[in-house]
């Protein structure tokens, strides 16, 4: 049955003679690089939500010793996670075509037999497996997640970040039993002028066809239309980092929606009437801030807010599918001032800030001490000169540097200094 040209498991049933240790390796080294960024970029940005502060903010609760890393997230620069954020994910939809062509290039060692030939090669068949499924699952989720489209079982942040370390786990392994002969493969073809494997019969079996069929392109070209495939999603990917590239990001939610035009004329993830905020309780003779300390609770309207000394700050909103605008400038309270208010003159503590949204993540968010502390985060009114729309925030947002979005709270309705349960 193996020897049946009709049947996956025999060599025969593979005829494209663009397959090869070469093709496979070239594309194996552009992953190695690309992947180990995502990864680091990932988590990066996990860290960014300060899951180790609070129960509110850290949505993989039981990660154990895989936060081991997580550090105090800086407010310097202030455009940091706007950067990671913006490369995680542009870097990510760029790979795609790579990665399938990775995987097509070696699926003929997905039906080899037999299955195992050694406690070796055993281990490297079910590395491969996870590895595959992984690059799948981590790919999907993240594109889909890019995309609003929650399709997936249970919330993507666990989902996706234990997916990312047992991807990653894999990509390690494999990379460490891969990598010398993917050079060699690549230093032999240098030295030779030519597209011959280096001497690994074994795997050179496995992956060139042995009957193939005519070549209608060189490998040479197969890489290049891969390429074109990367750099034409990175083209239609990239702009939603940019104002001025905002309508080439064909493939971005955030890219050629129209958010309006004006002083409030920038993107948005969630509008006041999905978030379910009604006009009564934000009116202004409704909505007052409660400010809570060790010294005791202080309410304030927007127009008592409005009197206490008002600052400025430009900064961007940038968001965790990736896309981010230009510094807006925000005009408000400062963080700090508030917790002056309350008891705390000179050395400002964490924060918990609750909206008046009442479902969904993130409703509720805590800010550290540094985030705090930083002269530049507000308690924002204002945002270009003209008072918060609805779906900026109005009547009050939190507006912090180099902060993922979500943690800039809109519609904030109470914050407690010295307190993050």
């Amino acid at each position: 049955m193996r020897d049946d040209s009709r049947l996956p498991t025999s060599p025969g049933f593979w005829r494209s003679p663009l397959r090869g240790p070469w093709f496979t390796s070239v594309l194996g080294l552009v992953l190695l690089l690309g992947i180990t960024v995502l990864f680091v970029t990932g988590l990066v940005s996990y860290a960014a939500y300060n899951p180790d502060l609070s129960p509110v903010n850290d949505k993989t609760p039981d990660k154990g010793i895989l936060g081991f890393y997580l550090f105090s997230w800086p407010t310097h620069p202030h455009w940091l996670y706007r950067l990671d954020q913006g490369v995680h994910v542009t870097l990510g939809v760029t790979l795609i075509p790579v990665l399938l062509a990775k995987l097509w290039s070696v699926v003929p060692r997905l039906f080899t037999l037999p299955p195992a030939r050694s406690v070796a090669h055993a281990l490297e068949r079910i590395s491969l497996l996870l590895l595959v499924g992984g690059a799948l699952f981590e790919f999907t989720t993240g594109v889909l997640n890019v995309q609003l489209d929650y399709v997936f079982p249970g919330s993507f942040y666990p989902l996706h970040f234990y997916g990312a370390w047992v991807f990653f786990a894999a990509f390690v392994a494999h990379a460490v039993l891969k990598v010398p002969a993917a050079v060699r493969n690549l230093r032999r073809a240098r030295e030779e002028g030519e597209l011959r494997p280096a001497p690994e019969p074994a795997s050179a079996r496995e992956l060139v066809a042995p009957h193939p069929d005519p070549p209608t392109v060189s490998r040479r070209g197969a890489l290049w239309f891969v390429g074109g495939g990367s750099l034409l999603l990175f083209a239609t990917t990239v702009g939603q980092s940019f104002d001025g590239l905002r309508r080439t990001a064909l493939l971005a939610p955030h890219g050629g929606a129209d958010p309006g035009s004006g002083p409030n004329g920038f993107q948005i993830n969630k509008t006041a009437a999905y978030a379910g905020i009604t006009a009564a309780e934000t009116d202004e003779g409704a909505w007052r801030l409660v400010v809570a300390g060790p010294s005791g609770t202080v309410r304030l309207s927007r127009a008592e807010l409005s009197e206490l000394p008002l600052h400025s700050s430009a900064l961007p909103i940038a968001c965790v599918e990736g896309w981010s605008t230009s510094d807006q400038w925000w005009r408000g309270v400062r963080l700090r001032d508030l917790a002056a208010l309350v008891g705390y003159e000179d050395d400002p503590p964490d924060v918990l800030v609750e909206s008046l949204q009442r479902r969904g993540a993130f409703r509720h968010a805590a800010l550290r001490a540094n985030q705090v502390a930083d002269p530049r985060s507000l308690l924002a009114l204002f945002v270009n000169g003209e008072p918060l729309t609805p779906d900026h925030g109005y009547p009050a947002r939190v507006i912090v540097p180099a902060a993922p979005g979500v943690l800039n709270t809109k519609w904030v309705a109470r914050m407690t200094f010295g307190e993050t349960r």
